[in-house]
């Protein structure tokens, strides 16, 4: 039963013979378990024909989490100020927690909590600050797939797009949505900083295999973006380099106990290669070959640099 209720917090709408498959029991079962659900608290509603099939409403009073009015107001608003920014790794759990309670979240609360989260702000942090309603909006439409709208600029000019969202991505420093765009024919990544007019549409989607959202995301950001990329094999452990440089910079993968393999790109390669040079571990340029001569050209240049040079002369004694 428990497992039930996790599926229906998980998407918008079920059909009885997916659930049905989904728990290894029958149609009958599901059935029964649902009218627990209610005699619970649970709102489970159930519709007939084409796109019917059970949901979790909202119902008069929330269900077993025991929580009062005040209370709930309080978590929702507080979990809405950390997805937004602000409190580092709180933000995955923060919409995580909100897409679970924006499911059950009675009607006659939610504009107190859109009155409290508005006069929350924060300051510190790493990463940039987006709008939470924007977050919860996206996360709605990755829950319950339905395409999403937004304006997001691209090459000098703001440009509408539609696409198939996937997965919120948070990195140390800024949120991304992972999706299909549909007029590009391809999976993208967004800055949800940069969106504008952001609405989920009530057209559904059948998912596409996708690719791993994190590793997807944090590869753009760390190297694609950028008009050079670069490889290194770095004589240290995975975790001691990934410990010296954050995740939005580089992707670091495991070669072994002490040994691991650096990805990264820049405006210009000297940078990446300063950069890992500063690390202070022996490495090697595994691409491109350019950047094995540039090796060489800048290391006669620190030679030379560092050549014992003419004493100067003592200052006299008074």
């Amino acid at each position: 039963m428990l497992t039930l209720l996790g599926l229906l917090q998980q998407r918008q709408v079920w059909t009885g013979p997916e659930l049905a498959d989904r728990l290894g029991v029958t149609p009958r079962t599901v059935r029964r378990d649902v009218e627990r659900l209610r005699s619970l608290g649970y709102p489970v509603h159930a519709g007939q024909g084409v796109g019917g099939g059970y949901r979790l409403g909202a119902g008069q009073d929330l269900p077993p989490l025991l929580l009062d009015d005040e209370e709930a107001i309080a978590t929702v608003a507080s979990l809405l100020a950390g997805a937004g920014g602000g409190v580092a790794g709180a933000g995955d759990a923060a919409l995580r927690a909100l897409t679970k309670l924006d499911r059950v979240l009675p009607t006659r609360l939610r504009h107190e909590v859109h009155a409290l989260s508005g006069s929350v702000e924060s300051f510190g942090g790493g990463r940039t600050p987006v709008d939470p309603q924007v977050l919860m909006t996206l996360a709605r439409a990755c829950r319950d797939e339905v395409e999403a709208g937004f304006d997001y600029p691209s090459g000098g000019e703001v440009r509408e797009r539609r696409v198939e969202p996937y997965r919120l991505v948070a990195s140390d420093r800024r949120w991304y949505l992972l999706a299909y765009d549909l007029d590009r024919d391809g999976w993208r990544n967004f800055r949800v900083d940069r969106m504008t007019g952001v609405s989920a549409r009530t057209w559904r989607f059948r998912p596409r295999a996708a690719p791993d959202a994190a590793t997807y995301v944090q590869e753009n950001v760390a190297s694609r973006v950028y008009p050079h990329q670069a490889r290194f094999l770095v004589h240290a452990s995975a975790a001691r380099v990934r410990a010296q440089i954050p995740a939005s910079a580089a992707v670091v993968r495991e070669r072994g106990d002490e040994l691991c393999e650096v990805l990264s790109g820049a405006e210009r390669l000297d940078s990446v290669l300063m950069h890992v040079l500063l690390l202070g571990h022996d490495f090697e340029v595994l691409d491109p070959p350019e950047l094995r001569r540039r090796c060489r050209v800048l290391a006669e240049r620190l030679l030379s640099a560092g050549a014992a040079a003419s004493p100067a002369p003592a200052a006299e004694d008074p």
